[in-house]
């Protein structure tokens, strides 16, 4: 095997590993408690058991309990995601990991910021490793 196609096959081979995949954007615009989007603006419970269906997505099972970070404002047409993480002593794995999931599937329990702020989401808020 000659070196430049060592080379390239190389550099094939870290291109393929190292890209990440960008989705698409589930809406232009969310509500959170800061401009960051860091604080927890509302704690939810789970209504029925959702599962991802991709990356951008976390699975949710009945009764756990989620963090809501941020709610995005639907476009016309489409359904209405919050993100948030999920808090469950028996399902500790999926704990830390944020995720969005249908509203529909959890029932908001108490809020936590009154006043909270618009932003515009990027491409980063629909990223997946």
């Amino acid at each position: 095997m000659s070196f430049p196609l060592v080379i390239l096959l190389c550099v094939g081979l870290l291109q393929e590993t190292a890209g990440a995949v960008h989705m698409d954007k589930l809406a232009d615009n969310k509500i959170c408690g800061d401009a960051e989007c860091s604080y927890v603006v509302s704690m939810a419970t789970v209504l029925d058991d959702f599962i991802a269906p991709d990356c951008r997505f976390i699975n949710l099972r009945l009764g756990q309990k989620v963090y809501v970070y941020s709610k995005l404002i639907p476009e016309e047409g489409a359904g209405v995601f919050w993100s948030g993480s999920v808090y469950s002593e028996r399902y500790v794995d999926q704990m830390g990991i944020v995720g969005y999931f249908p509203a529909t599937m959890v029932n908001e329990t108490q809020k936590f910021i009154e006043n909270t702020v618009k932003v515009a989401t990027t491409n980063m808020d629909f990223y997946c490793d």
